[in-house]
């Protein structure tokens, strides 16, 4: 696990025994990401603990078509001015496009054009080009009695004195102001914008490539406490059995698995018998099925 210690070091009186509770809290150093793992034990333990990594599952296309489509919105802030236009960024996405987990060809090539026009009704519709981010793809960081958090944001705006935290979605499901709300993710990165940039920082957006919507919620210091509190209970949870198992437990009793139908989705499905048998083998190209092509 990785931790860094909190604080500097406890020092006592000559001859004084420290015990357990006079010493410095260790933090979880971890990302979003790396939280939101651990809502399986068992996946959690396989991506971040076990070495050698268990060999992942076959790549899939959605995450494809979506690691597409960030980074062409990523380079297109990149290119001068004068070219930041709908068509560059669909030319972006063309330049960058790979076929890792598509059926074949033929599929590739028909949700590269998807991408494509999603890329640019995006930049026709929501970017000013004139507007440039003051991050993007941009490492935050912060701490906390619990946490060394990190992570890196899509694109943070500046609009007034505030700074906005933009994250891009090209998932299935038609999002709501009640996701940016709701996500852990983006109230952590308003956490660590405010701490990096030193600037105030409430408003979190989430813009749905697939149709074009943008979802928001303007955080208060009271809900960014209450997310800030959970993912630390989170860290607590992970930091307990990390400990356990390095004093010799067996992996299943602290990080046990949490079998679903969600077990389909999951890279590490083949290593697991309860995972595959709550759920149902999928094709590398099956989120496809749930995205719009039209």
């Amino acid at each position: 696990m990785s931790a860094v210690p909190a604080g500097p070091a406890v020092s006592s009186a000559p001859g004084e025994q420290l015990t357990l509770a006079d010493m410095p809290r260790r933090l979880l150093a971890c990302t979003p990401s790396r939280l939101a793992a651990f809502d399986c034990p068992r996946r959690y333990r396989m991506a971040y603990l076990d070495r050698p990594t268990p060999q992942r599952g076959l790549p899939w296309a959605h995450n494809t078509l979506g690691a597409v489509v960030h980074l062409a919105l990523s380079r297109w802030w990149l290119v001068p001015r004068e070219r930041r236009t709908p068509a560059e960024g669909g030319l972006l996405v063309e330049r960058n496009w790979q076929a890792n987990g598509f059926r074949d060809d033929e599929q590739s090539a028909r949700w590269r054009d998807v991408a494509r026009r999603w890329v640019e009704q995006y930049l026709a519709e929501r970017a000013d080009p004139d507007a440039e981010p003051i991050g993007v793809e941009r490492t935050v960081g912060a701490t906390s009695g619990r946490l060394a958090l990190s992570g890196r944001v899509d694109r943070i705006d500046e609009r007034g004195a505030e700074v906005v935290v933009v994250d891009y979605k090209t998932g299935r499901h038609l999002l709501t102001d009640d996701d940016a709300r709701g996500s852990q993710a983006l109230a952590l990165y308003v956490i660590a914008t405010r701490r990096t940039l030193r600037r105030p920082c409430r408003r979190v957006e989430l813009h749905h490539l697939p149709t074009g919507r943008v979802s928001a919620f303007e955080h208060t210091d009271e809900s960014l406490a209450r997310h800030l509190a959970r993912a630390e209970a989170t860290a607590d949870d992970i930091v307990a059995a990390t400990d356990t198992f390095a004093s010799g437990a067996h992996p299943d009793d602290v990080f046990p698995p949490a079998p679903s139908v969600n077990c389909s989705w999951c890279d590490f499905r083949k290593h697991c018998p309860e995972g595959r048998s709550a759920s149902v083998d999928l094709d590398p190209w099956a989120g496809l099925a749930q995205l719009d092509a039209g």
